[in-house]
């Protein structure tokens, strides 16, 4: 199995303790002594273990805070670029509202116009049917108008012979 580097540090200082305590001083006679520095040895150890733990373990943090940090400013940057998106899209929806608010009331005064129009041509015709039907009594008018000037000529041109 692999071991994180901490952890071989950790195997090759207990290996370098226990060659140190072979040593020459440490007798069958002064055990006494070889266990206090076994001891302190070993609490040696196990401070230098937590102080590394504790410069870990505060890299981390420190880490974890930039990191975090990082973070943070990307999700402002892309905050801040949501609302500008937002921004922008809100007036394009206002000049489409807009735009189509003319639209409708060009549509609206068009449709006025159209409908007045309308009614000025129905009144025209109307007026040109009323003309119409005058011109044809006329036109009758007219033309029983000639035939009676054709029977009085007829008429007069027999009394003066």
């Amino acid at each position: 199995m692999y071991s994180s580097p901490s952890q071989q540090h950790e195997r090759l200082s207990r290996l370098d303790a226990a060659s140190s305590s072979t040593g020459t001083s440490d007798t069958y006679g002064d055990r006494s002594s070889g266990r206090s520095s076994a001891y302190t040895r070993r609490e040696n150890r196990l401070a230098a273990v937590s102080s590394r733990a504790e410069e870990d373990s505060s890299k981390d943090y420190k880490k974890l805070y930039e990191s975090a940090l990082s973070e943070n400013q990307k999700l402002k940057s892309k905050l801040q670029d949501a609302q500008v998106e937002l921004s922008d899209v809100k007036t394009k929806m206002e000049k489409i509202a807009q735009q189509k608010q003319e639209k409708t009331s060009d549509r609206s005064s068009l449709l006025e116009m159209e409908k007045r129009e309308k009614r000025a041509l129905e009144r025209k015709l109307s007026e040109m049917e009323e003309e119409m039907k005058i011109l044809t009594e006329l036109k009758s008018d007219n033309q029983r108008l000639k035939d009676e000037n054709g029977a009085l000529i007829r008429v007069i041109s027999k009394l003066s012979k």
